[in-house]
């Protein structure tokens, strides 16, 4: 009987995964269970109160009024933050926007509330956990003009076919209406501030940043200059976790769940964003086993969008978290009360995301794949999960990514060893080796979406895979620290081969 070799590839892998002990991995951590289950849903619920109670959060309405409007909100956001913990450092990212388009009717100052929980260990390294404070009523809509919502996102730089058909005056008008966003996005919004306030109470390796955007409505505006302010101070974020509509769990078609959270990433095979979306699926199922993750590869809901994209232009592991079950007629009305939303999946979706980023603050930075400069293959392309090239960012050691076809292209330590029939994976800490413990191989087929097979090596730097084909599988690394803590995967992702000019003779 003739076994291919494909077939032999993937069974020589499974023997090396006999060797493989869940104990070295899959630990529990005690700090990260005391802050999924400190996640209070009374907390929750007060915090979408109060935020409904301001009437509207329109980034375009009256930010002079004390008690309602969108400054008022801004003000009692960073005020509750400071109240959390002395350790938060809060501020507010103001920036200055220009009348633009139909949305942004006039000049406007749009703020950002930032918490910011420095790191102990490794502070230049960032997890963030995002929402969008700001809120929105489309009012009646133009004559011929799509139900609301039928699009989704229609002002948040999705699309709605509906939208354009407003005019500048129109969303002049519709600014001060009543906008009470509470699934969207006072649920995120709670979800952050509630997380904020649990998690200042511990310590984590890394910095956690809790960001509550402004603009989102507009387009993205706020965390658009969020991203690109990140990007020009050379600022290493790890991971955004961004949180927008995640507080139904009734569709508008009466479907019903409170079981999942759907989580976008984006379309490119082993991205940045990728990698986060599968440590969200196995870190948060490992935690809170009744609540499933559902990947989407996506960049968002079909035609929609969200402020974790704005974080991706700039070449940054970035996810949302979202319902799949929206309730398109309430979104963007006056109807997007808490009555018709629940409290206690919101609070389900926010204690994932606190498992998500309390393992990712207190693991190791995600080991480092290509070859360092000097080395030949081009520059490090560390990319924003520790590993992959071809996007514009900071890497997990803080060194620039160059962008695909930018100079040399950066080559991944994989090869096919001396015998040219083996898998021979080298790799480099990105962080402290004192505060690794080892290493763990990880193997798919080119089309499973999962990491399907897991070996940990020890405390090495390369490791040989006897008879495992490299042109027929996927393979990544993963560091796991002294406190069992696990690193985000890098895959050894060979960069496409790039067109070259033929010259020919005249």
């Amino acid at each position: 009987m003739k076994i291919s070799r494909k077939a032999f590839a993937l069974g020589a892998a499974l023997c090396f995964l006999a060797g493989y002990s869940p104990a070295d991995e899959s630990a529990v951590n005690p700090q990260v269970v005391k802050v999924m289950n400190e996640v209070s849903e009374d907390r929750i619920k007060a915090i979408i109160e109060k935020l409904v109670s301001f009437g509207t959060r329109n980034t375009m309405s009256n930010a002079g009024d004390a008690a309602r409007g969108v400054g008022a909100a801004r003000q009692w956001i960073f005020d509750q933050f400071k109240s959390y913990s002395p350790r938060l450092e809060v501020r507010f990212d103001k920036f200055r926007v220009k009348k633009q388009g139909q949305r942004i009717f006039k000049d406007v100052d749009l703020y950002d509330v930032i918490a910011v929980l420095p790191g102990k260990t490794m502070p230049e390294t960032e997890v963030w956990i995002s929402g969008h404070y700001d809120s929105l009523n489309l009012g009646t809509r133009p004559a011929g003009g799509t139900a609301a919502g039928a699009g989704g996102d229609a002002a948040a730089g999705g699309g709605a076919a509906a939208t354009p058909q407003l005019t500048p005056a129109d969303y002049e008008k519709n600014a001060e209406l009543p906008a009470p966003g509470a699934c969207d996005d006072g649920s995120g919004t709670a979800a952050v501030m509630e997380l904020a306030r649990v998690m200042s109470q511990y310590d984590f390796d890394k910095t956690i940043v809790f960001a509550a955007f402004a603009g989102e409505e507009q387009g993205l505006v706020g965390s658009q200059l969020e991203a690109e302010k990140a990007h020009k101070e050379n600022t290493v974020i790890e991971a955004v976790l961004n949180n927008d509509i995640i507080g139904t769990e009734v569709s508008g078609t009466g479907r019903t769940g409170n079981t999942t959270v759907n989580v976008y990433s984006d379309e490119t095979m082993d991205s940045p964003s990728q990698e986060l979306s599968r440590y969200v699926r196995e870190i948060g199922e490992r935690y809170i086993p009744a609540m499933k993750v559902n990947t989407v590869f996506m960049g968002d809901r079909l035609g929609r969008g969200g402020d974790q994209t704005p974080f991706q232009w700039e070449g940054y592991a970035a996810v949302r978290f979202s319902t799949p079950n929206e309730i398109y007629a309430n979104q963007h009305h006056a109807t997007d009360t808490l009555e018709n939303m629940s409290v206690p999946y919101t609070a389900r979706v926010a204690r994932m995301n606190g498992v998500v980023a309390a393992s990712l603050a207190l693991a190791p930075k995600a080991p480092l794949v290509f070859r360092a400069a000097g080395q030949g293959g081009g520059r490090n392309g560390a990319g924003a999960a520790g590993g992959t090239p071809g996007a514009a960012g900071r890497g997990a050691d803080g060194a620039a990514v160059p962008a695909a076809g930018g100079g040399r292209r950066p080559t991944p330590l994989i090869t096919r060893g001396r015998s040219q029939y083996d898998a021979q994976l080298q790799w480099r800490p990105a962080g402290p080796d004192s505060s690794i413990k080892g290493y763990v191989v990880v193997v798919r087929p080119t089309t499973a979406p999962y990491w399907e097979q897991q070996i940990y090596v020890g405390k090495v730097t390369e490791y040989l895979m006897k008879d495992v084909s490299i042109d027929d599988l996927k393979f990544g690394i993963k560091a796991i620290g002294t406190n069992g803590g696990e690193s985000l995967v890098t895959p050894y992702v060979y960069p496409p081969r790039v067109k070259t000019p033929i010259d020919l003779v005249q």
